[in-house]
């Protein structure tokens, strides 16, 4: 399959839009108040913030690979494994 280049732009803005927003979210949850307990240990609020935010990260690393090897096709410079 060959995605139009629009698409394909649309898949690479996602992950930069990605890559942007989380590791600012990142930054907020771990000031946040609730993020550590009075002792200093990690609180369930920071390992659900810290899963969401890992998630997050490796599908918008997927999604702009997509769209730079859908771009590439497009262009017909991409050398998939198969070729």
């Amino acid at each position: 399959m060959v995605l139009s280049r629009r698409w394909s732009v649309l898949l690479v803005l996602v992950g930069i839009w990605s890559w942007v927003i989380w590791p600012r979210f990142a930054v907020a949850i771990w000031k946040d108040d609730r993020a550590f307990d009075a002792a200093g240990h990690p609180t369930a609020f920071l390992w659900v913030h810290a899963a969401l935010i890992v998630v997050s990260l490796t599908a918008g690393t997927a999604v702009g690979v997509l769209g730079i090897r859908g771009w590439l096709a497009a262009r017909g410079t991409f050398r998939g494994p198969s070729q």
